[in-house]
């Protein structure tokens, strides 16, 4: 009786382990890139840029390309989505929009 009620028990932490990792794998595919246009003309705009929007939930990275006038940002469709950014970036003062495709 006990060696059938240790396997039963192995049996359900092993499907509970193969679950966890299906909603792991699951996550990562949420990645999305977007480029958004901006209205940052100097090095003191892209610094305001690299100091606020790292810290916003999901966000992975930045870049910020002031020639181009872009800001590139990686980040978790899970956590956050482009208006959520947009409106990361109006709170300082950045006027920014999805670049269209």
């Amino acid at each position: 009786m006990k060696k059938i009620l240790m396997l039963c028990l192995v049996a359900v932490m092993c499907a509970g382990v193969s679950v966890a990792q299906e909603k792991k794998a699951k996550a990562e595919k949420q990645i999305v890139t977007t480029v958004f246009c901006t209205d940052i003309d100097c090095e003191g705009c892209a610094k305001k840029v690299y100091n606020s929007i790292p810290f916003e939930k999901g966000v992975k990275d930045v870049k910020v390309d002031v020639k181009a006038k872009t800001v590139t940002v990686q980040y978790d469709a899970s956590k956050n989505s482009d208006a959520t950014l947009v409106n990361a970036f109006t709170k300082i003062k950045v006027k920014a929009e999805p670049k269209k495709k």
